[in-house]
């Protein structure tokens, strides 16, 4: 059935109460929300192009709005032109309803002039009605960064919302391909989501689709462009290194007569019931349009296993005197034993007692005992329950939240395990974990503290676990006062999860683990419904980082092995890099799935331990820092260019070997097999 006009009013669903309406009146797609428009196209034009380039930007913009309404079965198609002065670029819109609230819509470019046409850059412009609105980007911006903005907002994207700031990011920097934007005060929330793809006749090798957000008076456009990024009042600039950008220029595009290309995106727009929840909806859109679900094309479990216990064989280190444990580095450079964040000594003593009648090896129960021990003689401060978390042969060093929490949360495993399983001596372990957490105990009940970042987050499982350990009551009083600060600082996304690793300071998905691990664990152990709930946006937060989709990769390092970057997590906004830090938290989302009655987080999970697999070596080994974007910590680093497809796997600290391991003890607790 095919209908023709102009004029038509097109509505491509029922009105539902909560969800989006999309019409067409005087040719112009608006997007309606409780009768209101929200969505719109600017001003001047449904369609916009710019014909020119200088001072690193798009000039010469030429705007027009479709001349012809077509409804063709599910579709509504709008058609018109964009006259140029050597010829004519056909344009095409077609709508249609994917699912009820979301609007799926291919956007069509036709050249028909007689020469090529450059210099050019396409784009998508949707205007969303709100003042100073938040902004959200999987992996790249949390709600403006306001944390990060605090410590240094010179070297992480930033954004207020406020008229003039733009934010617009290459398609392939995202792991879940799509930007929100949230209206606190009316308590609606919009969401593009897009296709991502290379362009084709950009000037660059390597040029993608962009994504992201101009911010106007009253208004925030989404954009999609067809090259052009730049942040921090910056244009053509890419967040390329840790600590400041690259120029990132001549992003346009040219495009012969005959070229046609398309654009693919989704519109959805949605009510919400509290602030700080708008980015939850799109993160399992983006879940059920990528169906990142096929674990089966990943290594399995046994022999993921089997390689990584290996591994960590090879890390043992004997410094005599029954001072031994699992090394942090190559132990051809150093010798060091360290718990916590990249060193993670701790985590064996826990993870090896789970998986021993799987590894069948006669010396695991000896080096569990004797590694534990040994982390168990590290001084611990009775007054504030922090202690040093290296040895390096001669002398302890270190100590910090992050480290601490994270080995007294492997220390009450251990302890819980062993009081199971009766083959261990645990009064060394206990009796330094109970020294730790009476410490901490005395700083967090104290009515004068006030964490700094979600870092302390990591003191919430230890300590809930611990309470049921050793039957202390203050112990759960203290893990819960950590949950109730960081659920009324972040529930509401005025600053997001963060601090939760040593080498970044600003949102990170570590940040946002901690707060899930213990929201989770509380729930486990005192099943109270609010953890429940607050261990669900911590995880929404830390599912945000996680690649959905397999991001194509020039030639390098990557592309050598046809990398799937499916199922590995960006490190933060300011460590653009990917890693297999998702492992970690995979049996928790699993968990998650079922409490939630929710099979895409069981099947994501999976995917997510049995991806990041990839890249092990012959010896068990894999590196910290994969570039699927144009970002790079280590090696040459003095083109833009040469960064994305590169690997740095010189950096092999013990964490990639212990989180596989402590991930795999957890699933084989709850008798899954990822």
């Amino acid at each position: 059935m095919k209908k023709t006009g102009i004029g038509v009013l097109a509505c491509l669903l029922l009105c539902l109460q909560g969800q989006a309406q999309l019409k067409v009146e005087d040719h112009r797609p608006l997007f309606v929300l409780k009768n209101d428009a929200i969505i719109t196209a600017p001003e001047e034009g449904v369609w916009s192009v710019a014909t020119g380039w200088e001072n690193d930007w798009m000039t010469e913009w030429v705007h027009a709005t479709p001349t012809e309404v077509e409804q063709y079965d599910e579709w509504t198609i709008l058609k018109g032109e964009i006259v140029l002065p050597h010829g004519v670029l056909y344009m095409r819109d077609a709508y249609r309803e994917e699912k009820p609230g979301l609007i799926k819509c291919v956007r069509r470019f036709e050249w028909k002039g007689e020469k090529t046409l450059s210099p050019l850059t396409l784009s998508v412009r949707l205007r969303v009605k709100g003042k100073e609105m938040s902004v959200f980007m999987p992996g790249i911006l949390y709600y403006g960064n306001k944390n990060g903005a605090r410590v240094n907002p010179d070297i992480i994207p930033v954004y207020t919302g406020k008229a003039g700031e733009f934010a617009i990011f290459e398609d392939h920097r995202y792991p879940m391909p799509f930007v929100m934007l949230e209206n606190r005060e009316d308590q609606y929330a919009a969401a593009i989501h897009f296709t991502p793809s290379p362009v084709r006749g950009a000037l660059l090798a390597d040029q993608w689709w962009s994504a992201g957000v101009e911010a106007g008076d009253g208004y925030t456009d989404f954009v999609l462009y067809s090259g052009p990024i730049g942040y921090n009042k910056k244009h053509s600039v890419a967040k390329a290194l840790q600590l400041t950008p690259m120029k990132y220029t001549n992003t346009y595009l040219s495009m012969e007569p005959g070229r046609i290309i398309e654009k693919e995106f989704y519109i959805e727009l949605y009510s919400i019931d509290r602030e700080g929840s708008g980015f939850q909806q799109p993160v399992y859109t983006s879940l059920d349009l990528h169906k990142p679900y096929d674990a089966e094309r990943f290594p399995d479990f046994n022999t993921i296993l089997a390689s990584k216990y290996r591994f960590a064989r090879s890390r043992w280190v004997d410094y005599g005197n029954n001072a031994a444990g699992y090394g942090m580095y190559d132990l051809q450079n150093r010798k060091d034993v360290v718990m916590g964040w990249c060193g993670q000594a701790d985590s064996p003593g826990y993870a090896l007692q789970v998986l021993a009648d799987r590894l069948n090896d006669e010396d695991l129960p000896a080096k569990v005992q004797q590694s534990l021990d040994f982390l168990a003689s590290f001084p611990v401060n009775r007054e504030n329950g922090m202690f040093p978390v290296g040895f390096n042969g001669k002398e302890f060093y270190g100590g910090d939240h992050v480290s601490c929490g994270q080995a007294l949360y492997n220390f009450a495993k251990a302890i819980e395990t062993a009081q199971k399983n009766k083959r261990y001596n645990t009064e060394k372990w206990e009796a330094f974990l109970t020294s730790a957490c009476d410490g901490q105990v005395k700083r967090i009940l104290n009515p004068a503290w006030d964490p700094h970042s979600t870092a302390e987050g990591f003191y919430m499982a230890p300590l809930a676990i611990a309470s049921v350990l050793f039957g202390k009551k203050e112990y759960r009083q203290a893990s819960e006062k950590i949950a109730a600060i960081y659920a009324d600082r972040h529930l509401a996304m005025d600053g997001c999860y963060w601090g939760g690793t040593l080498d970044a300071t600003c949102e990170d998905k570590e940040g946002a683990w901690a707060a899930f691990q213990g929201f989770l664990e509380l729930y486990e152990r005192f099943k109270e419904d609010k953890y429940l709930d607050w261990a669900k946006h911590a995880m929404d937060v830390c599912l945000s980082y996680v690649v959905v989709w397999d991001i194509p990769l020039p030639a390098g390092r990557l592309a050598d092995f046809h990398f799937k970057s499916t199922g590995w997590s960006v490190v933060s906004p300011q460590n653009q890099h990917i890693d297999v830090y998702a492992v970690l938290f995979a049996p928790e989302v699993y968990k998650m799935g079922k409490y939630l009655d929710d099979d895409r987080l069981k099947q994501l999970a999976r995917v997510m331990y049995r991806s990041c697999f990839q890249l092990t070596d012959m010896y068990g080994s894999q590196g910290e820092q994969l570039q699927q974007t144009n970002f790079a910590q280590r090696g040459d680093m003095s083109n833009v260019h040469n960064l994305r497809g590169g690997y740095a796997e010189g950096w092999t600290v013990f964490w990639i070997t212990a989180h596989f391991l402590n991930a795999a003890a957890r699933f084989v607790e709850l008798q899954v097999i990822p």
